[in-house]
């Protein structure tokens, strides 16, 4: 195999996903992933493959998350195919739990508003408190209602990051980690100089720009406007239960291994990852709220981690206008949309036949 054709900066769940897609297109692929070190926000993910309320004020954004939510079957197979790996894809419907009848209330206007968007490839339940509790015993009390879709589940996120990365190399990608981009110079007949923190240089004919929070500072280099910042969510993981609990929530959800994991939080806090106190115990007491016998079960580990977001919280799919071959790719929806883009985003960048229209998703919709 010759040297790699494109340049992928960061291996985390995005810049995997891409580089599989483009892999089993045929293109030699380099993927410089950062260290552990660094604010990954794939090693914090919640594992989530969800639609509800995605794209409710968005209808392209609502397309291509219903799109992806279909393609995940096929994707978690091929994923198994080629790393080995059972990313453990529960597909089988997912609830969001309230304690609130106004917020469900709004909620429940949102996916109206998103059904209409994408029709009957999308569907959606409202259940109040009494039906969840005649229908799913060890409900609280405290919840008003919940709704509930088809499509939507989970993966478990860790070793769906692994299986990307097994399944990267067995299709001959280059994986470099502790590989930090400190500049990108653009030839002025095509491609790119890429140099590292280490002082090695690096060349490459089209380059991703995958790096989530990392493309903070690179992006300018490249000729790209959008503005990267952090969410900060944190997360809660309890012991590993025995007994299954009957449900996935985007909130509380059991991964196949039996840990529970309680999260959903955001808040704006710049680069601090840090947990703190009463935000966990909020966390604790939602899940109690939804689940009381979850109250008997011991907590053992708790984190911070920190989303990406664009400017208005939906993908940035661009290249560059000032260097052809420069491509930023972003979104804080990695897992949900790593079936689109292993597959119909590698369309957009070959600019094949088959290619979807992302223009909606592009950052010149910040110029306006």
């Amino acid at each position: 195999m010759g040297q790699p054709e494109i340049t992928i900066i960061g291996g985390g769940v995005v810049g995997l996903s891409v580089a599989l897609g483009l892999l089993q297109a045929g293109h030699r692929v380099r993927v410089l992933d950062g260290a552990d070190s660094d604010a990954r926000a794939s090693q914090g993910n919640f594992g989530l493959v969800w639609g509800q309320g995605k794209g409710w004020d968005f209808a392209p954004y609502a397309n291509w998350t219903v799109d992806a939510l279909a393609a995940w079957p096929a994707f978690s197979k091929t994923l198994k195919e080629l790393s080995g790996l059972d990313v453990a894809l529960d597909q089988s419907g997912g609830f969001e739990f309230f304690t609130d009848q106004r917020e469900m209330d709004e909620f429940s206007a949102m996916l109206n508003t998103q059904q209409a968007h994408v029709g009957e490839r999308f569907s959606h339940e409202v259940l109040d408190g009494d039906d969840l509790r005649s229908q799913m015993s060890g409900i609280g009390p405290n919840v008003v209602g919940a709704t509930f879709s088809r499509m939507d589940g989970h993966v478990n996120p860790l070793r769906f990051l692994r299986a990307l990365r097994v399944a990267v190399t067995k299709l001959g990608g280059q994986i470099t980690s502790d590989a930090h981009v400190a500049k990108i110079a653009a030839h002025q007949q095509g491609g790119f100089d890429l140099t590292l923190t280490n002082d090695d240089k690096l060349g490459a004919d089209k380059v991703l720009l995958c790096a989530g929070l990392g493309a903070m500072t690179l992006a300018s280099d490249l000729g790209f406007r959008t503005k990267i910042r952090p969410q900060r969510g944190e997360l809660l993981i309890t012991e590993k239960l025995g007994e299954r609990l009957p449900f996935i929530s985007s909130t509380v959800r059991q991964v196949d291994e039996g840990g529970v994991q309680i999260g959903g939080t955001k808040a704006d806090a710049g680069m601090d990852d840090s947990e703190t106190l009463d935000v966990m115990a909020g966390l604790a007491r939602h899940a109690v709220d939804v689940f009381p016998a979850l109250a008997s079960v011991r907590v053992i580990r708790a984190w911070g981690a920190l989303r990406v977001m664009s400017p208005d919280g939906y993908p940035v799919y661009a290249q560059s206008t000032q260097h052809p071959g420069a491509y930023l790719i972003t979104c804080h929806s990695g897992v949900t949309l790593a079936s689109m883009h292993a597959s119909r985003l590698v369309d957009w960048i070959d600019e094949t036949s088959s290619a979807p229209n992302l223009e909606p998703f592009d950052e010149h919709r910040f110029a306006l």
